[in-house]
C-alpha cells in the first residue's frame, strides 16, 4: 500500500466539517458593491441543442462574495494578488479563539491580546504558520444583509472582530499565516467607526497575510488539533475570491 493512499484513508475517517456557505443570487455582500454584481447559474447553453444536449451556465460575482479570500492587493496598492499564492498556502494548523461569551454581553467586542494568552493557556501556543480563526457565534445571521451588518435603529453597525494589537500577537509573535471570522469585516464595528477606516484588515494585508471573511461552523471545530484547508479558483490578478473552506478534525 502506498503511504499517501493509507494517510488519506486515515483522513477520509475523520470528520470533515465545512466552514463556507453556500452561494446563491440572494448571499449578502459588501453594501459599497454597486447592484448587479451577482448573478449566478444564468443558462447561456440550454438543454436540446442540436449541436450537443447540455445545459452551461455562467456565473458573475465579486471576488468579495460569501464566504472569501482576501490577498494583500486588496487594501494595499500594488500588494499581492491571487497568483502570489499557491496550492501550498491552501492548508493550516487550525486554533479556533473562542469570543462568544464577551460577544453576548457586548456584540462590538473586540477580541484583546489576553484573549489569545488566555487561549494559549489552556491549549498551547498558537503555531508557526497557523490559520487563527475567531469563533463569535456572528454565521447565525446569515443571510441577512443588516442583521450579520448589526444595523441599530440609528442605522450604526454592530458587530465583533478583531484588535489592532489581538493582530499584531498572532503575526509578529506567533507568525501566523493567516486569520479568519465569521463577519463581513475584519475590524470590530466600533474600532473601525473610531479609525474611520478597516486599520485591522489594512494591517494584516500589509503584513503579506491572507484572511477569510464570513466563514460559518466553527462551533464544530475543536479549539485546537485540527487543520483547515482552503480552496479558490486559480485566478490571476484577484484580490479576492469565494473560497471553499473546510476543517478536518479526529
Amino acid at each position: 500500500m502506498y503511504t499517501l493512499w493509507e494517510a488519506l484513508n486515515k483522513a477520509k475517517s475523520l470528520r470533515w466539517i465545512d466552514l463556507s456557505h453556500p452561494l446563491d443570487n440572494s448571499s449578502p455582500y459588501w453594501a459599497g458593491i454597486p447592484d448587479g454584481s451577482v448573478e449566478l447559474g444564468r443558462t447561456v447553453y440550454d438543454w436540446g441543442q442540436p449541436m450537443l444536449d447540455c445545459l452551461i451556465q455562467t456565473f458573475k460575482f465579486p471576488g468579495q462574495f460569501g464566504t472569501h479570500i482576501d490577498f494583500p492587493g486588496h487594501f494595499i496598492k500594488d500588494g499581492a494578488l491571487s497568483e502570489a499564492y499557491g496550492v501550498e498556502n491552501m492548508a493550516f494548523p487550525l486554533c479556533v479563539i473562542d469570543i462568544t461569551p464577551q460577544v453576548a454581553k457586548d456584540p462590538c467586542y473586540a477580541v484583546t491580546k489576553q484573549d489569545i494568552l488566555d487561549y494559549e493557556a489552556k491549549y498551547g501556543p498558537i503555531p508557526e504558520g497557523a490559520f487563527v480563526a475567531l469563533y463569535t457565534g456572528w454565521s447565525s445571521r446569515w443571510p441577512d444583509m443588516d442583521t450579520l451588518s448589526g444595523i441599530a435603529p440609528d442605522g450604526s453597525e454592530n458587530f465583533p472582530g478583531w484588535s489592532l494589537e489581538a493582530l499584531e500577537y498572532i503575526y509578529e509573535v506567533r507568525n501566523a499565516a493567516a486569520n479568519g471570522h465569521e463577519t463581513l469585516d475584519t475590524d470590530a464595528s466600533a474600532l473601525a467607526a473610531a479609525a474611520g477606516d478597516l486599520a485591522c484588515e489594512r494591517y494584516v494585508l500589509s503584513k503579506g497575510k491572507l484572511q477569510i471573511e464570513v466563514m460559518c461552523n466553527l462551533d464544530q471545530v475543536p479549539p485546537a488539533g485540527a487543520v483547515l484547508v482552503a480552496a479558490w479558483p486559480n485566478i490571476k490578478g484577484a484580490t479576492g475570491l469565494p473560497v471553499r473552506v473546510w476543517a478536518v478534525t479526529e
